[in-house]
């Protein structure tokens, strides 16, 4: 059975401009490995209305219980101004004891080590289950195309899950530090005023809509949704637009509107912060006698994994190999997590994320061995 080095695939998969939703050709060169190593495996397309068709794998090495996954994604985001680059971002280099390119950190590499870690395990054992992969491009774009859908396969298909590794780069400085065991929701808010257009000097003919919106921004930062709990920090609301369409000084505006967007934790829904909102924004629009518009995007609910056996035995496999004490944490953005914990337990555990996203994006070299042998341990582990 053949070995498969996990810089060296890194390497590979970085060549493959892949930025969301185009797939560049990398979801079939990790399938050619993965069939290699004697998964069977499914390339599922999905596209939406106005959405552009997404590619994503599901590979299953093994028939029996119990089922141990590994999610990540192959999408990448843009470069940026490609001339702030020290190299071009998809031609890897190595460089001071890392690997740079784009996706380096976020999330080609921490694949690339699952992959080599499952390699070497097979190479030496017998084990009685299954190991999955579920790898999608859709996680960096809106996300419709790709993990939420595969699931909602895998679920029709009654393809069990016992426990997935979702590999994002969850360590803020140091490979060990912190484990994902939940994320706090997401949703944006877009909230549009409508007033009466009229002239500054008459403004008894007119109804200014920026001053009912400030009113309501204003009321939205002086919520104190709450002050976190045990396993989450406090929900808070960012204002990340506002746009008045005036290119007159002289005129009062028919229309304003702003964008907003909610991080909460577990003591809230959408469905209960949209109805705080509401009510804030009905209050001010009613007195003021103006109409409004709000649109919401829910990206996900809050959730926490509530850590089971499996979860500590990879906490101690972490502390053994970094020498570290990984914290079990709920912080950072969104993650595929929200999709996958419907059908599985899971936690997420990857790379350190300091370049994620950035120019010049990379991974240490030793962090990328250390990753490899940790995921070794896990399966050796789990299916001991």
């Amino acid at each position: 059975m053949q070995k498969i080095n996990e810089l060296q695939l890194a390497k590979e998969l970085i060549r493959f401009p892949s930025i969301t939703p185009i797939d560049a050709g990398v979801m079939g060169h990790l399938e050619k490995k993965l069939k290699s190593l004697g998964f069977k495996t499914k390339i599922l397309i999905f596209s939406e209305k106005n959405t552009k068709p997404v590619k994503n794998l599901y590979a299953r090495l093994g028939n029996k219980s119990p089922n141990l996954c590994f999610a990540g994604h192959l999408d990448v985001v843009p470069p940026g101004n490609i001339k702030d680059w020290t190299i071009n971002p998809f031609k890897p280099a190595l460089k001071k004891g890392h690997l740079i390119g784009r996706g380096a950190n976020d999330m080609k590499s921490s694949i690339a080590a699952f992959v080599s870690a499952v390699s070497k395990f097979i190479s030496n054992n017998k084990f009685n289950g299954s190991i999955s992969l579920l790898i999608t491009g859709d996680e960096e774009g809106i996300a419709v195309n790709g993990t939420k859908k595969v699931v909602d396969y895998l679920r029709k298909k009654k393809e069990k899950i016992n426990f997935c590794i979702v590999g994002e780069p969850t360590n803020p400085n140091k490979l060990g530090e912190m484990i994902k065991i939940g994320r706090r929701g997401s949703m944006n808010g877009k909230l549009t005023i409508h007033g009466i257009q009229g002239h500054v000097a008459y403004p008894h003919r007119a109804k200014n809509p920026v001053t009912s919106l400030i009113k309501i921004l204003n009321e939205f930062k002086d919520i104190k949704f709450d002050k976190g709990t045990k396993d989450f920090q406090p929900s808070n609301l960012e204002i990340t637009k506002m746009n008045i369409n005036n290119n007159a000084d002289n005129v009062i505006p028919a229309a304003a509107s702003a964008t907003f967007n909610i991080r909460f934790n577990n003591k809230h829904s959408s469905s209960s912060i949209k109805n705080k909102l509401n009510k804030i924004i009905k209050k001010i629009t009613s007195k003021n006698k103006v109409k409004f518009e709000i649109n919401y995007r829910v990206s996900g609910e809050a959730f926490l994994s509530k850590p089971n056996a499996t979860t500590y035995m990879i906490r101690d496999v972490v502390k053994k190999v970094t020498k570290l004490n990984p914290k079990l944490s709920t912080t950072g953005g969104t993650s595929d997590a929200r999709f996958i914990r419907k059908i599985s337990p899971c936690l997420e555990f990857g790379l350190v994320g300091k370049t994620m996203h950035k120019v010049d994006e990379a991974v240490s070299i030793s962090d990328l061995k250390r990753l490899t042998e940790i995921y070794q341990k896990i399966l050796k582990n789990y299916f001991n």
